[in-house]
């Protein structure tokens, strides 16, 4: 992962968004003014894709969590089937993915590479970094159209074939299931249409097909909904792919993403999706108390290399499934 350009829009572009909700002469509790604008809210996420909520008085992590079960109507959702580090809080509020801060985390949309995900996320910034660390968005409606027409086609015909082989380089089977009992894995697996082999009696590989592109449940539209671009072995650092690929084979890289027939990807054909999401995306710089609504499918997220303390939580609720 490399570090990249800031993505942020100018002050005078932010100013005009009508995105951004300033809620900083409200006198209530974030709470309080929660309960009595639901509705409201979440109307301007399915108008906009999402929604920044800016000045709102938030004391706690289990306020934000409230916060969010009421916008979203029920509890929210457990995090499992992971692909990153994070840590649980209180009443399934996680940290957000715990990368080192020098690297950045590429534009995603949650849970893409499953056959469930959730359509509801919410950000809370507790903590700004001092410089960087913003959490960038594009429109997967537009990444979509703005594929090269030959590779999305091809996507769209094949989908995406995800390989994990769960061990020391990346995350253990017992973190991204959740489980310390195989038994329950293989459940799980069984339940999920995921293809499971345990190589030895510690590693276990995964195999799963999904799609490329999905439909929006609501508006109808075609979503690039996947994350080739973060499993496929060129996201690793290129020297260590190259030697892991000539050493163990592209099949037993910690993860990897091919066709869905099985053919492999190219590094260009990921590059080109990449500079698809660089182009597009942009990023508002946090502040303390802000809460970011999002639409899954219709917006990705990513994050920005920073220095200093950086503390921002997420939740998520809603699960779809296909």
């Amino acid at each position: 992962m490399d570090h990249a350009l800031s993505l942020e829009l100018d002050p005078t572009t932010i100013a005009a968004d009508s995105r951004i909700h300033d809620l900083s002469e409200v006198k209530q509790s974030g709470m309080a003014w929660v309960k009595n604008h639901v509705q409201e809210v979440n109307n301007w996420v399915e108008r906009d894709g999402f929604a920044l909520l800016r000045g709102l008085n938030i004391v706690s992590t289990n306020q934000f969590s409230a916060i969010l079960e009421t916008l979203f109507g029920e509890r929210l959702s457990q995090y499992v089937y992971r692909s990153s580090p994070r840590t649980a809080l209180n009443n399934n509020i996680y940290t957000t993915t715990e990368y080192h801060a020098d690297q950045v985390i590429l534009q995603h949309n949650e849970n893409a590479y499953s056959n469930v995900w959730p359509m509801r996320m919410g950000f809370f910034c507790v903590i700004p970094a001092t410089t960087g660390g913003c959490t960038p968005l594009a429109d997967s409606r537009e990444v979509y159209r703005r594929i090269p027409g030959e590779l999305r086609d091809k996507f769209e015909r094949l989908g995406v074939q995800y390989v994990r082989n769960y061990g020391d380089i990346d995350l253990p089977w017992q973190e991204v299931f959740q489980t310390e009992s195989k038994a329950e894995v293989e459940q799980y697996c069984r339940q999920n249409e995921i293809e499971f082999t345990w190589l030895d009696d510690k590693r276990l590989q995964t195999k799963q097909w999904r799609p490329a592109v999905m439909r929006h449940p609501k508006s109808g539209e075609k979503v690039w909904f996947n994350q080739a671009h973060l499993f496929h072995c060129s996201s690793l650092d290129n020297q260590l792919s190259a030697q892991m690929r000539d050493s163990i084979g592209s099949e037993f890289l910690p993860r990897n993403a091919f066709f869905g027939d099985g053919s492999e990807i190219s590094d260009q054909d990921i590059k080109l999706i990449n500079q698809v999401y660089q182009d597009l995306s942009f990023a508002y710089p946090w502040q303390r108390n802000d809460i970011l609504l999002l639409d899954n499918m219709l917006f990705t997220h990513g994050r920005e290399a920073y220095t200093g303390t950086r503390k921002v939580l997420v939740g998520m609720a809603n699960i779809a499934s296909a």
